[in-house]
């Protein structure tokens, strides 16, 4: 059903959201080593809303693990962190971690549709025997079952004749034939736990929410609580009124009845299905009194979450109104008529359209902080494991790029950070403080927002790169010759080349033969571009350059011939008129140009697309000095058409099938009169013309 799936995105939505959140401030706990109890009561919160909504939902597994990690903050909540010990903050931090890798673990596999793990004794050993240390309780040798929901805090649930300390007693029934009574009562406790603090009721049966053969008994003998006043059993009354699927519910006083009644509880006293009790609600509300209670304490947010392909059909038509608009004022039907209220409301028509086309592209763009935040975690855990002490800071985090780029420079960035842990940082402190640095090594992580593109830093103050090695390794590897010269820059060049890699040894983290070609070649696909500075002993930069959308530009329209071609605005250093004498022709190289000082390769765009129009004399055409990552050069076509804001379109499938991109064209648009406009890939147009 239709309803499932979306109650399913829905579940991996908000799960994932509440592990970034959980994430962040277990990370920002770290770094002062305690939690505060603003902190504590955050995870709480968060541990109990996933431990809902996993129930609901009948994931079992993850529903355990968060509900004993809820535990196990619920005493650290009551007592502070005074009750855990400098010698097992360690340890908290160490296992909250964990289970946030093993939540991630299991939502991907709910994506995947792949069968979630059932064998969590040793995690759940791993808490059980941290809280009991926390307790300072005698370490148990073996995992034992999983704790009922009110262990936190209460004694072990008696039968339903009573307990000490708790006289009024509740008895729930459900709709006959509703299924899942386990789970459903498991629903009441969360709920009742709203409005009465865990140590005042208890429940019987006491393992609903591990054990679905509960529900036999269920349905037998009903469902009961405890509480300590009657105050508390009418508050909990209140909230059983609207928790779906209860056909009714009977106060006592201990003991109960014997037996189920034959009929449902007077209306007085009772929530009849058609009357007080909604029908059951979707898994996606698992966590609605979780929720209700957030909105008490927070102020109501003004956020959605909106599908991805909606924002993308969205762009897609915007995009077909811009062009649509610039067609129709464009018409060359209106040549030569004088039309000055047309005019006046084509004017505002097209501020209307380019106000509509930067809206459809703000919702679109995200904060980078997800993606830098993320890697925090991959500095700390390889901090641990290399025993290599290091910090990473993070600087504008806030600045914003396009959705789809977002989720696509995760991996980049990770492996260009892993790439300095693993190559750059030195590895021992004893190193560093010879070398007349700080014992802790930093990797910078920067963004900033250029207006036409995003440049993203990552920098560390490690060893550098060591020439020699890398040319050797070139060499070794057959791409470079030991007969040529090369300079800093080249040398550096051949660290993006496939399959590079300077380790000596695999390792958890590099030596499996994947380079950082894969990083040039992910950042390529973005239509961005990498670039790579070092100095020896004072660490590395690596810069990426990436757009801001993939979906708009602003391009400058060239002709060359009877072809129409578009080049990315922020490509273009200068244009320029050249004569004949100004051109240097060199046997290897073919036409070379000087600007400003230094000498550039000339490339016709004419020959290099075998065009059978356009110009062949210089005089007669236009330069256009380019750069691309390494790359700089001057592209020769017959005249500018102008600068315009342009919509990319990718082109068909079986069109890519013939690698045009190796060819340096990314894309097309259409032009104001229905033409199309070739885009061009400034980077790979130079690669195809000089054959490399």
């Amino acid at each position: 059903m239709g309803s499932g799936n979306e109650i399913l995105d829905m579940y991996i939505y908000e799960t994932g959201t509440l592990l970034e959140q959980l994430e962040t401030i277990v990370l920002e706990a770290e770094k002062v080593d305690t939690f505060s109890q603003e902190n504590v009561n955050e995870i709480f919160r968060i541990m109990h809303t996933i431990k809902g909504s996993s129930a609901m939902m009948e994931f079992d597994s993850l529903a355990t693990v968060a509900h004993r990690i809820e535990d196990m903050f619920f005493i650290i909540r009551e007592g502070t962190m005074s009750v855990v010990s400098e010698e097992n903050r360690p340890a908290l931090f160490d296992v909250v971690f964990q289970s946030i890798d093993f939540f991630r673990g299991e939502v991907e596999k709910v994506e995947a549709d792949e069968p979630l793990s059932k064998d969590i004794d040793t995690f759940l050993s791993n808490i059980n025997t941290l809280i009991a240390k926390i307790k300072g309780e005698e370490v148990p040798e073996a995992a034992p079952a999983p704790a009922p929901a009110a262990a936190a805090s209460a004694p072990a649930a008696p039968a339903p004749a009573g307990a000490a300390g708790f006289p009024y007693a509740l008895r729930v029934n459900f709709e006959e034939g509703c299924g899942m009574e386990s789970l459903r009562a498991f629903m009441v406790v969360t709920a009742v736990k709203d409005v009465c603090g865990e140590s005042d009721f208890i429940f019987e049966p006491a393992n609903v929410e591990t054990d679905s053969s509960t529900s036999e008994s269920i349905i037998d003998n009903g469902f009961h609580l405890m509480f300590k006043t009657a105050g508390d059993r009418d508050s909990a009354i209140s909230v059983i009124k609207t928790v779906g699927s209860v056909q009714g519910y009977q106060p006592y006083d201990c003991p109960p009845p014997a037996e189920k009644p034959a009929s449902p509880a007077p209306a007085a006293a009772s929530a009849p299905a058609a009357q007080s009790a909604p029908p059951s609600p979707a898994p996606a509300a698992a966590s609605a009194p979780a929720a209700q209670q957030q909105q008490q304490q927070h102020p109501k947010e003004t956020l959605i979450s909106v599908n991805l392909s909606k924002l993308d059909q969205l762009s897609a038509v915007v995009g077909e109104i811009v062009i649509t608009e610039s067609m129709v004022t464009s018409s060359p039907d209106l040549k030569g008529l004088v039309l000055d209220a047309f005019s006046k409301s084509a004017r505002q028509l097209r501020k209307l359209t380019d106000e509509l086309q930067d809206v459809s592209m703000s919702l679109r763009m995200v904060p980078v902080s997800s993606v830098f935040q993320k890697m925090t975690r991959i500095v700390r855990d390889m901090t641990k494991k290399l025993n290599r002490p290091a910090k990473l800071t993070l600087i504008g985090e806030n600045t914003e790029v396009d959705k789809t780029i977002v989720d696509s420079i995760g991996d980049p960035i990770m492996h260009m950070i892993r790439n300095s842990m693993d190559h750059g940082i030195e590895e021992t402190q004893e190193e560093r403080v010879a070398a007349g640095k700080d014992p802790v090594g930093e990797i910078i992580l920067s963004a900033r927002d250029t207006g036409s593109e995003v440049i993203i830093e990552i920098i560390d103050d490690g060893r550098g790169v060591n020439d020699e090695a890398v040319l050797a390794k070139a060499i070794r590897q057959g791409i470079a010759s030991p007969d040529v010269e090369y300079s800093h820059k080249e040398i550096l060049n051949f660290l993006l080349a496939p399959g590079f890699s300077t380790n000596t040894e695999v390792t958890e983290f590099s030596g499996r033969g994947v380079g950082m070609d894969v990083v040039k070649r992910g950042v390529e696909e973005l239509g961005g571009t990498v670039s790579i500075s070092s100095e020896l002993g004072r660490g590395m930069t690596t810069t990426i350059r990436i757009p801001l959308t993939m979906a708009i530009m602003d391009g400058m329209e060239v002709a060359v011939g009877d072809s129409i071609f578009t080049i990315p605005i922020n490509n273009i250093l200068s244009t320029m008129k050249v004569s004949a004498k100004d051109i240097i022709h060199d046997s290897n190289s073919g036409e070379i140009i000087k600007c400003q000082g230094n000498f550039y390769p000339i490339v016709r765009a004419k020959q290099l697309y075998q065009l059978q129009h356009g110009c062949t004399d210089i005089e007669d055409g236009v330069l256009i000095w380019l750069e691309a990552g390494d790359h700089s050069y001057c592209l020769f076509v017959d005249e500018l058409l102008g600068q315009q804001q342009v919509v990319v379109k990718q082109l068909p499938a079986y069109v890519n099938s013939y690698n045009i991109k190796n060819y340096g064209i990314n894309g097309c648009t259409l032009r104001s009169d229905g033409s199309i406009s070739i885009i061009l890939d400034v980077a790979n147009l130079y690669s195809a013309a000089r054959g490399i």
